[in-house]
């Protein structure tokens, strides 16, 4: 392609919106454009290298077994009712109606479908496994769209799911999967690392996400650098402290004036933060809203734990077996006049009308110090068993840097990532409540085990720029660069260089190179400033010794550029890419 005729819109300042890096270099190199909030049109270089992403899966997949697909993202409500998510998935499921008032979703994932197709194809065990897959467009409704690509109302997804037999058949089909995974992410150049993970509104009984490691990612993750423990802070299990021993001291309420912090309790009355017991207040909605679609309260709910720990609210929000979005930080006043709490005093001891969860490391505390649900007052020597007990005791803690690993005890590491990928084991989930079920040998029924595989085939590719970037634009590795060469001609009226760079256009061509040559009448520093910020692996540049066989090569990645004879530098590409 010759860059003259292309239609290519550089940016030289960095867009108002954009925060993160991927967001800022797929605007300004032209790859994308925002059509709406969350909603992105994209260009030809950004095409091609999503379609070369594609590609590196669906060899993948097939090469795994996985067969390609396409439904429609227009699913019918119907199947979600049956499935149970309709009101689970929430707001960010986008629902719309035709003209005839049937409901539908604008398809964030397709369980549903897929397990539909199943339940009314299969039922033989001679028919088992199956692995069906496809690459479309995916919606969810996000209330805040923001990093570009990586919280988007409109992506493109790789969704996948396994139909086996049994347990046994299913773990083959996921190790197949996981394998694949390792496999896409390598090819794509990314350094990444399998986390084990919650499953959110997909459900099932356990999944790990691949994650991209970045400073700007998302997702927080907990690893251990002695055993092979590695989790995202959502399920990361937390360590108790051992539980203490001591002797139950009398209660005694105490004033503690202007004090409704932790912190600020706990230095006027001259304790640690690990003596004092903090509480969080929610309020809980009933999962199906009402006919003007509202969500209407159901009951209060206050959390306690040790008062130097951080909640963890999908362990929260799993302990009570709801949706994320039923629940919400309680209005004070509201919540004190049902329950009898007050705000920033609020403990134990006294409350009523409310579901009470506990840490399960505060139980195994001794002598803490609490709210006495007094304006300006504590409680201190509070036991549990003794002065108050909880409905749920479960593991609420938020584990972090230097926490216990929970399987061998050893300080955890901290870092960030982007999930690009995961990985679900399913079980019957949806084949028990969609019927999907086959006969054995002797003809007796069994529902179906499933599986799910996910890939965020744009956030692959925001991914990438994330990790591979510098202050002058994308460094794309060669596998999903949109051109494995950009061909820069100096002078484009230059006789002995346009032949040479045109002799150069069509022996990479022929040879499978893709090549963008740059004949545009502009200023040196111009084509080298956007070649950059494409991001093109290999640049070689014809310019004033072209007359003597001679070109410059440069790698996008390197600094430094060195002047080779063409054969040379013809043999350089072909090694790097063919």
């Amino acid at each position: 392609m010759k860059l003259s005729k292309a239609h290519i819109h550089t940016l030289r300042e960095v867009p108002g919106e954009a925060e993160v890096p991927s967001h800022i270099w797929l605007l300004r190199a032209g790859m994308m454009r925002k059509t709406v909030s969350g909603v992105y049109s994209f260009m030809q270089f950004g095409w091609r290298t999503l379609r070369k992403i594609e590609e590196i899966i669906r060899q993948e997949m097939d090469a795994a077994g996985g067969q390609e697909i396409s439904t429609s993202p227009i699913q019918p409500a119907e199947l979600w009712h049956e499935s149970g998510r309709w009101g689970v998935y929430g707001p960010e499921l986008w629902r719309l109606k035709d003209r005839h008032g049937r409901e539908f979703a604008l398809g964030p994932t397709a369980e549903e479908v897929v397990t539909d197709i199943i339940r009314n194809e299969v039922d033989s065990w001679r028919q088992l496994p199956i692995n069906l897959y496809q690459i479309q467009l995916k919606y969810r409704d996000e209330a805040r769209p923001r990093y570009g690509l990586m919280r988007s109302r409109e992506f493109i997804m790789k969704d996948s799911y396994s139909f086996d037999r049994d347990e046994e058949g299913f773990e083959k089909s996921y190790a197949a999967m996981r394998e694949a995974y390792t496999k896409i992410f390598t090819r794509c150049g990314l350094t990444f690392r399998p986390v084990a993970a919650d499953n959110g509104a997909i459900g099932g009984s356990g999944s790990e996400e691949f994650m991209a490691m970045s400073d700007v990612g998302e997702s927080d993750i907990v690893y251990c650098e002695k055993c092979d423990m590695a989790a995202t802070t959502e399920l990361a299990a937390g360590v108790d402290a051992a539980p203490d021993v001591t002797e139950m001291l009398p209660l005694e309420d105490v004033l503690t004036p202007a004090t409704k912090t932790i912190e600020a309790v706990a230095s006027y009355l001259g304790l640690s933060k690990e003596q004092t017991l903090k509480a969080l207040l929610f309020d809980v909605y009933n999962e199906v809203p009402n006919a003007k679609g509202e969500y209407e309260h159901k009951e209060y709910v206050v959390a306690f734990l040790r008062g130097d720990r951080e909640i963890n609210k999908v362990k929260l929000i799993n302990a009570l077996g709801i949706a994320e979005h039923l629940i919400e930080f309680a209005d004070e006043v509201k919540i004190g006049s049902a329950t009898g709490c007050v705000g920033g005093f609020t403990g134990p001891v006294g409350l009523h009308d409310c579901r009470i969860i506990a840490d399960s490391e505060v139980v195994g505390l001794k002598n803490l110090c609490a709210g006495a649900n007094k304006v300006d007052h504590h409680t201190k020597n509070i036991n549990y068993g003794r002065d108050w007990t909880a409905d749920i005791v479960t593991d609420l803690k938020l584990v972090g840097e230097g926490d216990a690993c929970p399987v061998c005890g050893n300080p955890l590491r901290a870092a960030r990532g982007i999930e690009v990928g995961q990985i679900f084991h399913l079980g019957a989930k949806y084949s028990a409540k969609l019927g999907a079920k086959y006969r054995d040998e002797k003809q007796e029924e069994h529902l179906i085990e499933m599986g799910c595989y996910g890939i965020g085939v744009t956030r692959t590719m925001a991914a990438v720029v994330e990790q591979s970037h510098d202050e002058n634009g994308i460094i794309w590795p060669i596998s999903i660069a949109p051109y494995h060469v950009i061909l820069t001609q100096m002078k484009p009226d230059d006789a002995v260089q346009t032949e040479l760079a045109e002799s150069l256009y069509k022996q990479f061509w022929d040879a499978g190179v893709e090549t963008v040559w740059d004949e545009r009448d502009e200023r040196p520093g111009v084509k080298f400033k956007d070649a950059d910020i494409f991001g093109i692996p290999i640049r070689i540049t014809v310019g004033k010794k072209a007359a003597e066989g001679i070109v410059e090569f440069k790698l996008r990645r390197e600094k430094e550029n060195e002047e080779l004879p063409v054969a040379e530098a013809v043999e350089r590409v072909f090694a790097l890419v063919i």
